[in-house]
């Protein structure tokens, strides 16, 4: 488990920009292997750590990307038929694979993987556990993780580490592996020990319905062994179903009397969020962390969960939480301009914008708080949870909705209207609008913001550059 490899190839990723594939790439290229890559739209903050890597990203999908020939290619889940690189590795039997095969294949046999999985609060909560891991191998070496996460965690200011140790921590996705392979990515994983944060129906492309999801992460929790352990949400029903049947033992967390991890006396006190932590009747620790909101507690309290029954102890827990940072792009502040606070959060489901809003609301009570939306996942473009996503937009003061990211890639009988979203809003009494996109929104919007305004901007894309483009229109109205 050195990272070293004696037998270096070319390995093509085609979809090299999404978040896992680019981890998957600086792991392969920590292996000595020659990696090159492709996609059709290169955004920050994966082009930004490709970049960094020296990893030559071509756009857009091309044959002669594959040019020349690679040894392998790995095709993203993105990636369908009449793709041309996808049409050429066909054509020419090029060794093909899918990103979580590889990293199964590469770097998870051998090793203790622990996995974290769900439908919301999986980043963060992968990202808390591997700095925890990162801060116990200050006096235990062996305990420094190899990791794979779905963002740049800050404390370590990249999605990807490899040691020679045992642990390797993994996000698991339950979005599908490839065209070839229409299982979920997790599975691939085979978890020793796993989180499970929250079970709700998403990624309707894929999911027909919640059953369908829920036999996803009932498959999931079957690979666990029975020597194993599974640290699941003590407040949802839908988790409960999913673990019930788990053949090893099974730690519940959360807010709930019954919890055997119970968070009590959770508060924001001076910049931090604070809780008391109990197992079973007894005080077991208290914790403080700068990232708000109740839904952090419960990705901080999962991981720590999960690490002290790993052989953590909870010193180490407990400092390691005191210096986590973040995750970029959840609740990052991304500039502040004349008094005008703008953060950005990847927002992927109603449940996720609630949380979001929620904690903005705990962080900035004072505040005017803008929700400006970009309808862009497979689950928001689709009207199946528009009820939801109304209610979680009441939460803020000002709702600002862009044009449906490809909407007419989506069937017409299931699409988002975004303009019935801010029409049932606004008769609601919360002030919302509707723009075709980026630059139409800094223009309406850039001179009505204030001083103490809160401004969220929640998509799980580029957004047209709006984070950039917004800050730089108030500042030449502030000049």
């Amino acid at each position: 488990m050195s990272g070293k490899t004696t037998q270096p190839k070319h390995i093509h990723l085609s979809g090299i920009c999404g978040t896992a594939m680019a981890s998957l790439a600086g792991l392969l290229q920590l292996q000595g292997h020659r990696i090159t890559g492709s996609d059709k739209a290169a955004y920050p903050p994966m082009s930004d750590l490709l970049r960094e890597m020296g990893i030559p990203v071509m756009e857009p999908y091309c044959e002669s990307n594959l040019e020349p020939r690679p040894d392998l290619v790995v095709i993203g889940n993105a990636l369908s038929r009449g793709n041309p690189e996808v049409e050429r590795v066909l054509d020419e039997r090029i060794p093909f694979t899918s990103m979580a095969a590889l990293l199964r294949a590469e770097f998870l046999r051998g090793r203790e993987s622990l996995v974290v999985a769900g439908t919301h609060g999986k980043t963060t909560t992968t990202s808390v556990l591997a700095w925890i891991y990162q801060f116990a191998a200050r006096e235990m070496p062996a305990f420094e993780p190899s990791f794979l996460i779905g963002g740049v965690a800050e404390n370590f200011g990249t999605s990807f580490q490899l040691r020679p140790t045992r642990t390797f921590i993994v996000e698991g996705d339950e979005y599908d592996t490839a065209f070839f392979d229409k299982g979920p990515k997790f599975l691939h994983y085979f978890p020793d020990a796993l989180i499970l944060t929250h079970v709700e129906f998403d990624h309707a492309d894929i999911y027909a319905d919640l059953e369908a999801v829920k036999t996803a992460f009932k498959r999931l929790v079957n690979l666990v062994p029975r020597r194993g352990r599974v640290v699941a949400y003590d407040g949802s029903a839908n988790v409960t179903e999913c673990v019930e049947k788990a053949f090893c033992r099974v730690e519940r967390y959360g807010f709930s009397p019954t919890a055997e991890w119970r968070i009590a006396n959770f508060r924001h006190v001076g910049g931090l969020t604070r809780w008391e932590l109990w197992r079973g009747d007894a005080l077991w620790s208290e914790f403080e962390m700068r990232m708000a909101g109740e839904h952090n507690a419960l990705n901080a309290t999962a991981a720590a969960a999960l690490a002290a029954g790993q052989g953590i102890g909870k010193d180490a827990i407990r400092e390691a939480l005191a210096s986590f940072k973040s995750v970029k792009r959840r609740l990052e502040v991304r500039a502040e301009v004349a008094g005008i606070t703008i953060v950005e959060d990847f927002a992927h489901h109603p449940t996720a914008i609630r949380e979001t809003l929620r904690a903005l609301r705990s962080i900035y009570p004072q505040s005017r708080l803008w929700a400006v939306l970009e309808p862009r996942s497979n689950t928001l473009r689709r009207k199946v949870l528009e009820g939801d996503l109304i209610q979680s937009l009441r939460l803020a003061d000002r709702v600002v909705l862009a044009g449906v990211y490809q909407q007419e890639r989506i069937p017409e009988s299931e699409r988002l209207h975004p303009e019935e979203v801010v029409g049932t809003l606004n008769a609601a009494g919360i002030a919302a609008e509707l723009h075709p996109g980026a630059d139409a929104i800094v223009g309406a919007i850039a001179p009505k913001l204030a001083s103490g305004d809160v401004v969220a901007i929640l998509s799980n894309g580029g957004f047209d550059g709006i984070y950039e483009k917004l800050p730089a229109r108030l500042q030449k109205l502030t000049a």
